[in-house]
């Protein structure tokens, strides 16, 4: 019984150490993202002419998270060109936006720009946080999987986070909490959905109340999650493993079947 014990306190106290680094990890990104922020303001001017795109790789859309704008995604966009992609784009919604249906019918206008573009049927979304909700309304509720291949969401709420009441005082936030009318919708069946889901979700997320908010799980949905030991929120969308784990996703072959088929990894 001791040795029980004290397998368990060591576990504790792992754990423990794992979300103290994982914090302290996260503040290093928001003091670097702080720099960045700035050149991150203005809406992206997206290309007079795409470069071809001799590979057939869809378009890639990345849509950031509350507060932010498409600056929080330079690494994961410089890894994504440097491994083939040729159209990766990152679309800001307005921080004064304050209904995420709002946000969701912006990027619905902007996909179709997209697709005119470039030419192609379909895009592929990489949503941060409440960046993946605004994706995920979009499929669901409004048509977008005709147009979306494939969504992958790093730390979003899709069951709702119940996060510090203070912050709830924002009418988004409100949005993301387990009884709005935003999550409850997402709850509503979707069948024939075509769009493939793949949900990142980290065990020591601050933001996500608790952890497990940030898997997918609806029976209608093709969806996979994808459980990430020691990376925060902040750090999701920036870590090189994290990065990896992307590419990988985007370049899978669709499920056949709408299942749950979990896998994980560490990068602590």
């Amino acid at each position: 019984m001791g040795l029980v014990c004290s397998q368990g306190g060591q576990d504790k106290q792992s754990k423990q150490g794992s979300r103290v680094r994982a914090l302290a990890f996260d503040l290093a990104i928001l003091a670097g993202h702080l720099l960045l922020y700035p050149t991150g303001i203005r809406q992206e001017r997206p290309p007079a002419t795409p470069p071809p795109d001799l590979l057939g790789h869809r378009p890639v859309l990345l849509l950031h998270g509350f507060i932010d704008n498409r600056s929080v995604f330079v690494l994961l966009r410089r890894s994504l060109l440097r491994h083939g992609r040729q159209h990766v784009e990152a679309l800001n919604y307005s921080p004064l936006t304050c209904d995420l249906r709002t946000a969701a019918a912006l990027l619905a206008r902007h996909v179709e720009d997209v697709l005119a573009r470039t030419g192609h049927s379909q895009v592929d979304i990489v949503g941060h946080s409440l960046g993946g909700l605004i994706a995920r309304y979009y499929v669901q509720r409004l048509g977008g999987d005709v147009r979306v291949h494939s969504l992958v969401t790093l730390g979003t709420p899709h069951s709702g986070t119940r996060i510090a009441p203070l912050l709830s005082a924002h009418p988004l936030v409100r949005q993301m909490c387990p009884d709005s009318e935003v999550i409850t919708e997402l709850r509503q069946p979707a069948p024939e959905c075509r769009t493939r889901f793949v949900s990142f979700w980290s065990d020591v997320d601050q933001l996500m109340i608790p952890a497990e908010v940030a898997r997918i799980d609806h029976p209608d949905l093709i969806f996979r999650n994808i459980r990430v030991s020691g990376v925060g929120h902040l750090a999701l969308p920036v870590h090189s493993a994290v990065a990896a784990g992307v590419r990988e996703a985007l370049d899978a072959a669709p499920n056949a079947t709408r299942t749950d088929t979990s896998g994980a990894f560490s990068v602590a």
